[in-house]
């Protein structure tokens, strides 16, 4: 059995083989994530692992192309120019980008590659395009930034409130779970600006305006704690800081959030009531919530309201944040971040630091590193000079594409690892075939905190080699040996180094389905919900939030609100999905959703060309006139690199996450003549 290589929710499967070639997909029936289901992307998770676009042979660039290369070629290269780098330029002259494609193994070694080979803090990933407002958020309030609860809790659940997550088309197996709760009697409320698949199975929808969250939440908030619908006791035991938040409370009525929000006063005060005296509640979000310059103060938001009503440390309860990529939280419990080592232990602490130093026979640094959006900004000045990217394509996922295209062609050396040619490689000076989920072992941890084992079903296609392989033979040949004889020992390391995975082993993992994190021995049995009797840091605290409109509001030039996301049948930047011949089939180009009253005035029907335009760029693509989509408001899907959504995105961020505002920039819309 091996583990799902899509989304967070981490459902088990069985690769067939036949002659050393994968045939085929089928479910684990007594996974407790998929109980023998499996949504479109995983029933065709082999197809893109043959496909003849798989990188074979590393690559290094002659003159405008790249030519095939050997593996001692492309490594004595990329150490070469590394270390003259470093050497001339310091250590933070270099970035590192890891991969929530990657196993937690993969990740921790590329960490502990950028901290002690390199010597550098400058390492990422794409969690900070995600949910980096979530471990921020989510820390602060409780200190730890994961999911609370299970996914088994879900159907037993008898209120679900889902805000800033398109459940059944972006976590298909989570959606299943709410929907036989919904079955059982459960009670289901979504925000969603836009009405998505699972808001038509909602009781109540609320279609507040993209980035007024803090402004709902708190208008919720304001309901409960007016009406006496606090809980009291949980509030005076567990939490701190409740005065001053109650005080900023009185300035969210009803009256005043319809206003901002759009949403009636009287369904604000029917779900505050409804979500506070439902005790069995649990709370989703995702992106939505998360991609937005107020991530942060959404997040604490939503923590706010779980602490409010003590829907929190209970079985069917808790704030639980949905993350995107199938180890996206793993690769966060890594540490593959700028401020943390695995199990987010500071940089900046000395006791952290000097635990590290001694395990690795290295000084390391004691200043944070940069964020993904930072190294764009420092390669654009001139003050970062290469990049080392694993598992990720920031050509297409980063916001405001041709700054960041910009940005790269200036890095003086750029060596891209993956599995398929993609839109960063090709301004790579160097390419290293790495093996895909199916051609090597590890772990994955999903959004539920469960670290599960890989299995191997084929050998590597070609030449290419496990990402931990390419980085410990760099490693070495850079002067610091990484010696490993499996995933297995990598584990080991890891365990030894991280609090909340110390009873996290491969024999263990192999056992049944995995472990959830906190484990901190090897008799520990895993956590299947957080914060029982106290939070991770002692008390809860409220966190006082304000409503911040979003950075780049719509005006007379550009009239029009954009938010860009995830589609059923495609993944991210498309480099694994659009080479299934299913999912492609399915949804095979890009539309903009535009509301049919926005579409009449304009004189753009359902099939139309149409170019949309923000502040950073334009793209052209063929319009989809929908109800989905509210009036003033234009969805894009950010899969297709020929009408690239993320040319158009705003790269203002969080000031605490970095985390850009996927969610709303504005655009103008016209209809293109043949």
């Amino acid at each position: 059995m091996t583990v799902c290589p899509y989304c967070g929710c981490g459902c088990g499967l069985y690769l067939h083989v036949e002659d050393g070639r994968i045939t085929g997909t089928s479910p684990s029936r007594s996974h407790p994530v998929n109980r023998g289901s499996l949504c479109v992307k995983g029933w065709n998770a082999h197809e893109f692992v043959t496909h003849p676009d798989r990188l074979k042979t590393p690559l290094i660039r002659e003159g405008r192309g790249l030519r095939r290369a050997t593996w001692d070629e492309a490594l004595s290269l990329t150490a070469a120019r590394l270390a003259e780098i470093r050497a001339e330029h310091g250590p933070d002259s270099i970035g590192v980008l890891s991969s929530a494609k990657c196993t937690n193994e993969e990740n921790f070694l590329m960490m502990k590659f950028a901290r002690a080979v390199l010597g550098t803090n400058n390492i990422d990933h794409c969690a900070r395009l995600c949910h980096s407002s979530t471990v921020g958020g989510l820390a602060a309030a409780f200190g730890s930034g994961a999911m609370t609860n299970s996914i088994s809790e879900i159907a037993d659940a008898s209120l679900l409130f889902v805000i800033g997550s398109n459940t059944t088309e972006q976590h298909p197996m989570i959606a299943m779970h709410m929907l036989e709760a919904v079955d059982r009697g459960a009670t289901l409320i979504v925000a969603d600006p836009r009405r998505t698949q699972i808001a038509e199975f909602a009781h109540i929808h609320l279609r507040h305006r993209s980035g007024t969250d803090v402004a709902l939440l708190m208008g919720i908030m304001h309901v409960i704690v007016s009406e006496g619908l606090v809980d009291a006791d949980f509030v005076r035991r567990r939490t701190e800081n409740f005065d001053p938040f109650a005080e900023e409370l009185r300035r969210y009525p009803p009256r005043v959030v319809e206003g901002i929000t759009g949403v009636r006063a009287d369904d604000v005060r029917r779900v505050a009531r409804m979500y506070a005296m439902e005790k069995r509640s649990m709370l989703f979000y995702a992106m939505g919530i998360t991609q937005h310059v107020t991530g942060v103060d959404n997040v604490r938001a939503c923590a706010n309201l779980v602490m409010l009503s003590g829907h929190i440390g209970l079985p069917m309860s808790g704030i639980n944040p949905l993350r995107g990529q199938n180890n996206v939280q793993g690769a966060c419990d890594m540490g593959a971040l700028p401020n943390v080592y695995s199990g987010y232990q500071r940089v900046s602490d000395p006791r952290a630091r000097r635990k590290f130093e001694r395990a690795w026979r290295r000084r390391l640094p004691a200043d944070p590193g940069l964020t993904i959006m930072e190294m764009m900004d420092a390669a654009l000045s001139g003050s970062l000079r290469a990049m080392y990217i694993m598992g990720e394509n920031p050509l297409m996922s980063d916001p405001d594409l041709n700054h960041v295209r910009e940005a790269m062609e200036r890095l003086d050396f750029l060596v891209v690892q993956d599995i398929f040619p993609n839109e960063t490689a090709e301004i790579a000076d160097v390419v290293l075939p790495a093996a895909s989920f199916a051609e090597k072992e590890g772990t994955f941890t999903n959004t539920e905190r469960r670290v599960q084992l890989l299995g191997r079903a084929v050998g590597p296609v070609g030449e290419s080699m496990p990402d931990g392989d390419i980085i410990c033979a760099l490693s070495e040949r850079m002067g610091y040996g990484m010696s490993y004889r499996g995933a297995y020992e990598v584990m080991e390391e890891i365990a030894l180094l991280t609090p909340s995975y110390g009873g996290i082993l491969h024999h263990r993992l192999s056992e049944g389905f995995g472990l959830q994190w906190p484990c901190p021995d090897g008799g520990h049995p895993g956590t299947p919900y957080l914060h029982r009797k106290k939070f991770a840091k002692g008390l809860g605290t409220f966190i006082t939030v304000d409503f911040l409109p979003p950075d780049e509001p719509p005006d007379e030039a550009y009239p029009f609100l954009l938010t860009t996301g995830r589609i059923c049948f495609h993944y991210h930047t498309g480099t694994m999905c659009r080479r299934t011949a299913v999912l492609e089939r399915e949804e095979p180009e890009c539309l903009a959703e535009i509301n049919p009253a926005d579409a009449e005035r304009l004189s753009i029907r359902k099939g139309s060309r149409v170019r949309v335009s923000s502040r950073r760029g334009a793209i052209e693509l063929k319009a989809d006139v929908t109800e989905r989509t509210p009036e003033g408001t234009i969805f894009i899907p950010f899969h297709y690199a020929e009408a690239a959504a993320n040319i158009l995105t705003n790269p203002a961020t969080d000031p605490g996450a970095k985390i850009p505002e996927y969610k709303v920039c504005a655009v103008r819309v016209e209809r293109v003549e043949r």
